[in-house]
């Protein structure tokens, strides 16, 4: 990254492997060179046509001149314009005057170097919602402090990995759209070089503040800057990828975890190696990668924290560097972890059987309180009933942890006596679904109310893929 200051040029270099490897083409393209500074190129277009718009001395050739050059970079003249001036917009100015020698008097009129300075989500959250869909119904343990609890469900499972999702993208949402543009500011923020431009008329500088706003394809300006807009911007935008960072963590800590259950896999192909020594393993390597980037991407938003707390007065100077890092990397980041997220989501494997063997070991227990009532209801004695379950329970719980061996609570039940009045119910008092509660439902009301309406805007008109950016 040629046109980038010396001290910052090793950083650059740190990031782009980052970007050439994993981040999409998109995403890669929005921190490009190309795309930076073409967006410069586009503002001064913006700024002469508004200020001509409004009665200076601009003439519609070198709008026209500015117009055809808008892509015509020479980097390599930007490059050794920096290396001389050492300052990165004025080497910029200075390379579009070259190719504009018309409009190059009024390339960046009255302007400071300040005024130049959404779709994995959606498409992993529908994957989800698919998935989520499809297993409403198939039971499973569930875990409070990682330790067996009430049953649940596959889908309902997935379903609030899907809720923290939604929540992001509606913080995506309102993060870009409460963005405004820092607006025609000036030096300091007053306007004071525009007014001098317009001789002293304010409703023209208000005007041009409106005019290239608007052009620039933003409904709203800040009313009040300094040379930047407020550092704090940048602490919204980082804390909604920060939060995102975490709940991508949570969804494929679970997977690692149902993985060592062997309950639920991520995408494992036919040659792949889990591991170098033990021929066996199936590492979940995308979910560790993830959560590994996850890290890194909730750190980030340290950087404009700090930043903004040390902005002296209108500016200073030691925003820059930090922000070219961290911004850059933070949406490449996500979108190199939304990336990978969604290859998983696309081929999650479901394995029933391990489900439903875990379940049979720990339902007995939980069926517990229905024997019970199935029992007093036959007509039994509920204090009786209680201390002989409790008396067989135990003897279970001992052949399962000192002998290593399988829950046979319910065959102590069948073989008691006592227990008579209820042997041919004991099957439908144990019908796992019948501990799930209202998780079908549940996933049946949420992704219809709430997860596929959101996902709506984001329907593309070819072959109804998602599409959100970032």
């Amino acid at each position: 990254m040629a046109t980038l200051g010396a001290e910052e040029d090793a950083l650059a270099r740190y990031r782009s492997p980052l970007v050439s490897r994993y981040a999409s083409a998109e995403m890669g393209f929005n921190f490009s060179e190309r795309k930076k500074f073409g967006t410069w190129r586009r503002l001064w277009l913006y700024l002469a046509q508004a200020e001509k718009s409004l009665g200076l001395p601009i003439t519609d050739e070198q709008i026209q001149e500015m117009e055809a050059n808008l892509d015509n970079i020479d980097f390599q003249m930007a490059a050794e314009e920096e290396k001389k001036l050492r300052h990165d917009v004025m080497a910029h100015v200075h390379t579009f005057a070259h190719c504009c020698p018309k409009a190059a008097a009024i390339i960046h009129l009255g302007a400071t170097s300040c005024y130049v300075g959404d779709n994995t989500l959606a498409r992993v959250i529908s994957r989800l919602a698919d998935f989520a869909e499809k297993y409403a119904d198939l039971p499973t343990l569930g875990f409070t402090h990682y330790q067996p609890a009430q049953l649940t469900t596959v889908g309902k499972r997935c379903c609030l990995w899907i809720q923290d999702l939604c929540m992001d993208l509606q913080n995506l949402e309102r993060a870009r759209d409460d963005l405004r543009f820092r607006g025609v500011k000036g030096t300091t923020g007053t306007q004071a070089s525009f007014l001098q431009l317009f001789e002293g008329d304010h409703s023209k500088v208000e005007e041009l503040d409106r005019l290239v706003t608007a052009k620039a394809g933003f409904k709203r300006a800040y009313m009040v800057t300094g040379q930047t807009y407020s550092r704090k911007v940048d602490i919204e935008v980082l804390s909604v990828l920060a939060s995102l960072g975490a709940s991508i963590h949570k969804i494929c800590t679970d997977i690692r975890l149902l993985a060592n259950l062997k309950e639920i896999e991520e995408p494992f192909e036919k040659d792949q190696i889990g591991s170098s020594a033990m021929p066996y393993k199936r590492n979940p390597m995308r979910s560790e990668r993830c959560c590994s980037l996850a890290r890194h991407l909730m750190t980030l938003v340290l950087d404009p924290l700090q930043t903004a707390s040390v902005q002296w007065f209108e500016r200073t100077l030691d925003d820059s560097a930090n922000r070219r890092v961290c911004l850059a990397e933070a949406f490449l980041t996500a979108d190199i972890i939304l990336s990978t997220l969604q290859n998983i989501s696309e081929g999650l494997v479901v394995y029933p059987k391990v489900i439903e063997r875990r379940i049979r070991q720990e339902l007995p227990f939980m069926a517990t309180e229905n024997i019970i009532m199935a029992m007093v209801k036959a007509g039994g004695n509920r204090q009786d009933c209680h201390e002989k379950i409790r008396v067989l329970s135990q003897q279970a719980a001992a052949v399962v942890k000192q002998e290593g061996g399988d829950n046979d609570f319910i065959a102590r039940v069948r073989a008691d006596p006592y227990f008579s009045p209820i042997h041919k119910q004991l099957e439908s008092l144990l019908d796992p679904s019948s501990f799930t509660g209202r998780a079908p439902q549940q996933v049946a009301k949420f992704l219809k109310e709430e997860v596929r309406p959101a996902l709506i805007p984001y329907q593309s008109k070819m072959g109804g893929k998602i599409e959100l950016a970032l």
